[in-house]
């Protein structure tokens, strides 16, 4: 896969975000599912007190960002609004963004990187959504046709503007999206509201039964490498 920031020869770095708007396993567990695939990638974490800092010059000798689950919305963009710019520039100029749950709120417009053709709201808010609270807990999504349960903890619904240029992966229950992808300027941008690189301990750690879904995280990242 050519990219104008790569050499040839080298393998595609990716950046995963670790810092004050993540939450402890988040990036690792994306790191780890970045790492698992067949994509070759270089997978450096970046943020405040990582060897890479957030910033233009670090995404500009990366393929893929990736931001991965955290906190609250407000706090996390409050953290990250300084990279805005960076972040919106990288993806326009060919980059790849990769968002979960957090990342997938950050990629909408209120506030965040306004990244996706619409924006994003919570599913525990939405009518006719199936979980009404913020705990950890299990979602049931139909991912390119099939009924699959996937840790869940109040994450995302993409509303898309009429006539928007995107690929929608996964609906809730409630037929609103839960996955998609779709473009930025020459880049790509994939987004998840469940969690699919969620590891055992994650199930395990909240008295959850166990569900394997990392051919759905392979699936989202598959999505926003292609050309």
């Amino acid at each position: 896969m050519a990219h104008p920031h790569i050499p040839a020869g080298h393998r595609p770095l990716a950046l995963v975000y670790r810092g004050p708007a993540s939450l402890p396993g988040c990036p690792e567990a994306v790191a780890e599912l970045l790492a698992s695939g067949s994509w070759n990638l270089d997978v450096r974490f970046t943020g405040p007190d990582e060897a890479l800092p957030l910033s233009a010059d670090s995404l500009s000798r990366a393929l893929l960002y990736a931001q991965p689950g955290g906190g609250t919305l407000s706090s996390a963009y409050r953290i990250l609004r300084r990279q805005h710019r960076a972040i919106r520039g990288f993806v326009r100029n060919g980059g790849r963004y990769l968002g979960f749950c957090l990342g997938g709120y950050l990629a909408g417009s209120t506030p965040g990187f306004g990244l996706l053709p619409g924006d994003t709201d919570q599913y525990i808010s939405s009518p006719g959504a199936t979980i009404h609270d913020e705990g950890n807990t299990l979602v049931q999504v139909t991912w390119r046709g099939r009924t699959r349960t996937v840790f869940f903890q109040d994450g995302p619904i993409f509303s898309l503007d009429e006539n928007a240029d995107a690929r929608v992966l996964a609906m809730y229950d409630n037929l609103t999206p839960a996955a998609l992808v779709t473009r930025f300027g020459r880049g790509r941008v994939a987004v998840t509201g469940p969690h699919p690189e969620a590891t055992d301990n994650w199930y395990t750690d909240h008295g959850l039964p166990v569900h394997h879904t990392r051919d759905l995280g392979l699936d989202l990242v598959e999505a926003v490498m292609q050309e």
